[in-house]
């Protein structure tokens, strides 16, 4: 049987372990449609299941990956057709069933999109589950007010990460002219601006030593990716009537506030999930990723094989990761 290179993680006898091997294809899940992955892409939830006790996988052994693009080798489902481009992101991809970080995949159709006129194999990666968050939470944001005010103050939180950063390019791309990048990384404040950041705010000089219920009225809209205090601080600054999609827990998944931002000021929080959303919005998200959002071209991405990827996972382990990583397949 043919074998290809994928990265496996293994829990064997509470020995965590986790290799770039050859397998086979019968190591897949089952699925109805077989690719040959172009590219894959590396994000926070992907370190989370190449660590042990990281609370993404429960079923091992496991090829994680919760992105991927390329060419259908294979398909039992009428939809679809040998040769044909595709991109899958979300799902139980790469958490229940095995994902992107290999030479080959299998997965249900149910999962599968069609790759958008527009965007390249390489490009739907540059976006993939980040992107495709980002898209969600600007969109979101649009809905309740931000597309009718291009002066409006819009704080990204975890603005180097890779949703954090596309959120910024993609705000900047719509014409939105007063974008605050929230930060811990100082030496990336140059970066920031050049995607599209009028302003980086550091976290130590942002959160204060006590967050009140109620704090003065600084910001409009939030895309918060982090979570913790950080949110709590940001729902008091929210100006009447704000809004912030919350679709991160970076930092921590608590959040201790009061309902005074809610009843006083009519602000609006809005939970962004990337991983279950229906075909039909999910495919009209895509479509605006390779039209008015297409941010592709993103000044902070970098391209690495998979023999790469443990690098680039502990990188993002430790906080040090900065913006978007692709796994190009050979």
């Amino acid at each position: 049987m043919k074998t290809f290179s994928g990265f496996v993680v293994n829990d064997i006898d509470q020995t965590f372990q986790t290799e770039v091997a050859d397998t086979t294809i019968d190591v897949l899940s089952a699925g109805d449609v077989t690719i040959q992955v172009a590219y894959s892409s590396v994000n926070y939830k992907d370190s989370l299941a190449a660590k042990q006790n990281g609370g993404v996988i429960r079923h091992y052994p496991m090829i994680p990956g919760i992105d991927l693009s390329g060419t259908v080798l294979t398909t039992t489902d009428a939809r679809f057709k040998e040769g044909q481009e595709v991109l899958v992101t979300g799902y139980g991809l790469g958490v229940t069933h095995t994902g992107g970080f290999a030479q080959i995949a299998r997965v249900p159709a149910d999962w599968v999109v069609p790759l958008p006129t527009g965007l390249s194999l390489k490009e739907a990666m540059i976006f993939g589950t980040a992107g495709f968050t980002a898209a969600l939470s600007v969109q979101a944001l649009e809905n309740h007010g931000l597309s009718q005010n291009k002066e409006a103050t819009i704080l990204v939180s975890g603005a180097t990460g890779g949703v954090g950063s596309l959120s910024i390019a993609m705000l900047k791309q719509l014409g939105y002219k007063n974008i605050i990048a929230l930060s811990r990384k100082k030496e990336a404040e140059a970066s920031l601006k050049n995607i599209g950041a009028s302003q980086v705010l550091l976290v130590e000089d942002f959160l204060p030593e006590k967050i009140k219920p109620l704090s003065k009225q600084t910001i409009d809209f939030v895309i918060d990716t982090v979570g913790g205090d950080i949110t709590a601080a940001l729902l008091a600054q929210l100006r009447y009537g704000g809004s912030i999609a919350i679709c991160g827990n970076a930092a921590s998944i608590t959040l201790n506030t009061t309902v005074l931002p809610f009843i006083l000021r009519g602000i609006n929080l809005l939970g962004i999930d990337s991983v279950n959303v229906p075909m039909e919005p999910r495919t009209a998200i895509w479509q605006r990723l390779a039209t008015d959002l297409n941010v592709s071209q993103h000044e902070l991405t970098q391209e690495i094989t998979l023999e790469q990827l443990p690098n680039t996972l502990e990188q993002l382990q430790k906080g040090t990761h900065i913006g978007r990583t692709i796994i190009k397949m050979n």
